[in-house]
């Protein structure tokens, strides 16, 4: 169609997703790898059946019952997050940098008596360690990366993925639950609260049966992109560092189980994978868009310029607007980089930020 309309065929192809589409993304780069010269893979839903068990699931069976969060407390757990954790990157800005080095506990907002307005019960802070630690099996093997402190506020935050007008009709619950019953079970009346994360041994939990049934077709995790690579494909993956959906974590452990970061050589694994992959954690924003961060930018532009004249994006500048008018700017900055504050200047001009490696205490 292409060369018909033009009178020749594309020069280049490239692949732009975010979730699901992000999932297609790194699908396209490990199964079909002919078939883009580069991909873009925001906030990617690539371990399907681990983010329907261990994510969807999970946020229900964290909030089962009285550990219910509602909407109104939502800023309550917000504003005392940023009051712990905002200035350790050095600045206040409502945004956390990294929010691995966040280590707030709810449990000081409890409620002193019954429950109001401004603690949470017992039970609700089960419910956010929960969420924050991500389910286990009984051997301590990590089922699904937990969510990430920070922010919570906005519709594409915790209102409308965890608490919404309740828990039924959260993101979690619309996404996870239809495609548990009608895909995985293939039950309609297949009760959430029955799963099982552990079985006994000889015996399949939940997780494993709808690994087995449905990772196959649905997974995009193989850390084989070597196709991809020798036929010289740039990939760039981002996630935003508030996704109340799919945890950010996921991408970071992807990227170094491809990167090797974890064996001895990690600096030169990284090196080595920073030729053709690059990870952007994009602070403060949640799914795909959205949050207290700068959440606008062109990952295809920089894409283009990587595969078009081999100039890699050593940074990415975001916007964040309010009212449709930009108010900030900041650098993104490929993994385990991250944007430094140079020390003068105003803190919403991306000039005034630096990439560098994070300075570990």
């Amino acid at each position: 169609i292409t060369a018909a309309h033009y009178g020749r065929a594309p020069e280049h192809s490239y692949f732009d997703g975010c979730s699901n589409g992000g999932r297609q993304a790194l699908m396209e780069a490990q199964r079909f790898p002919e078939d883009y010269d580069g991909i873009v893979a925001g906030d990617p839903a690539h371990d399907w059946t681990h983010l329907y068990t261990g994510g969807h699931v999970w946020a229900l069976k964290a909030m089962e019952g009285d550990a219910y969060i509602p909407q109104s407390k939502v800023p309550l757990l917000a504003e005392a997050v940023n009051k712990a954790c905002d200035e350790l990157d050095g600045i206040k800005d409502g945004i956390l940098n990294d929010p691995r080095r966040c280590h707030f506990d709810p449990a000081i907002l409890a409620c002193k008596g019954a429950d109001a307005p401004t603690c949470f019960t017992q039970a609700q802070i089960g419910a956010i360690h929960k969420l924050w630690n991500g389910p286990r099996t009984e051997q301590g093997d990590q089922i699904f990366p937990g969510l990430m402190p920070g922010g919570e506020e906005g519709n594409n935050g915790w209102y409308g993925w965890l608490t919404s007008t309740g828990p039924a009709l959260a993101g979690h619950a619309s996404l996870g639950l239809p495609g548990m019953r009608t895909i995985a079970f293939e039950d309609l009346n297949w009760d959430w609260k029955t799963i099982r994360y552990d079985a006994p041994k000889g015996f399949d939990s939940d997780v494993d049966f709808v690994d087995q049934k449905l990772g196959p077709i649905m997974n995009a995790t193989s850390t084989d992109l070597s196709r991809f690579r020798a036929r010289g494909g740039k990939l760039i993956q981002y996630h935003g560092w508030s996704d109340p959906d799919i945890s950010p974590l996921n991408s970071i452990r992807y990227y170094e189980q491809v990167s090797g970061i974890a064996s001895q050589n990690a600096t030169h694994a990284v090196r080595d994978t920073q030729e053709w992959y690059r990870l952007f954690m994009v602070p403060g924003m949640q799914h795909c868009s959205g949050g207290p961060g700068p959440d606008s930018f062109r990952m295809i532009t920089a894409l283009e310029q990587w595969v078009e004249k081999d100039v890699a994006p050593e940074k990415v500048i975001a916007s964040h607007a309010t009212n449709g008018k930009v108010d900030r700017t900041r650098p993104l900055c490929p993994y385990p980089q991250e944007a430094q504050y140079k020390g003068s200047g105003s803190t919403d001009d991306a000039a005034n930020f630096t990439c560098a490696l994070p300075q570990l205490p």
